[in-house]
């Protein structure tokens, strides 16, 4: 498989999902009740400067997208799941934010992200985040030499929905290296023994994206990057980038 990575190839996407999470660890350090997202979104290009490395994110233009995306990171508060603008907003309290980061250091790219509560947690809102958390360590446990994708994707999200969690529509994690997204796609829901086996060497983010009250509908918002749930419910998103390697999976996004 061409996706493969070597040791050393692994070892300059560790340095990168680094960067990262150091980033994230800085947003979530100065998020509070009063802080607008666009000075979180600041802080993290402070960071990723800081650290000799490039924003994965900004000015990032799939053919899907009408915009290029104008932040470096994505900053997605209360029923905005994931790609939400980190604009002139201010924090309130109980908020529930999600923030995604990627950066690229020495050509090779990182990717994650994290969500919690600013302030006051509902407990219904702390479950969430809990929960997808919960679904994200499942994933990587099960990113193992000899497993097949839809093991993985079992992983992610039969407990999740079981539990009666939504999670986002058409969209999951994916292959990642000298580019942001590349193959292999990484669903959230498949079925135990079917898909793409894993292999040692294979690098892949795993990203999922639970919803309140079960559906897993979203819309596009104004600004034609936000999803948000079709409910209007809360949602959650954690991520990793993932290193499957014959010891075991080995989490890069780590300080």
């Amino acid at each position: 498989m061409s996706m493969l990575k070597s040791p050393d190839q692994i070892a300059m996407m560790r340095e990168a999902g680094r960067v990262v999470a150091n980033a994230l660890s800085a947003v979530r350090e100065h998020a509070a009740v009063g802080i607008s997202l666009k000075e979180l979104d600041d802080i993290a290009a402070a960071v990723i400067s800081d650290a000799g490395a490039k924003p994965a994110f900004l000015d990032y233009h799939p053919r899907w997208a009408a915009v290029p995306f104008p932040g470096v990171i994505c900053t997605s508060v209360n029923d905005a799941v994931v790609h939400g603008i980190p604009n002139g907003y201010v924090l309130e309290d109980g908020d529930l934010l999600s923030v995604d980061c990627g950066a690229f250091l020495e050509g090779w790219c990182g990717d994650a992200a994290v969500s919690f509560v600013v302030g006051t947690a509902d407990q219904e809102d702390q479950d969430l985040v809990e929960a997808t958390e919960a679904a994200l360590a499942r994933g990587i446990e099960a990113a193992r030499v000899g497993n097949k994708m839809g093991d993985l994707a079992y992983a992610i999200g039969g407990e999740a929905k079981r539990a009666g969690y939504g999670l986002l529509a058409d969209h999951g994690g994916h292959g990642i290296g000298r580019t942001m997204h590349a193959e292999p796609p990484v669903p959230n829901l498949g079925r135990p023994g079917r898909g793409v086996k894993l292999e040692d060497g294979l690098v892949i983010a795993i990203e999922p994206m639970l919803i309140l009250g079960g559906k897993d509908d979203y819309y596009h918002d104004e600004d034609e990057w936000t999803l948000r749930s079709a409910n209007g419910r809360r949602a959650a998103h954690s991520e990793h980038t993932i290193a499957i390697t014959a010891e075991g999976p080995v989490i890069l996004t780590l300080p």
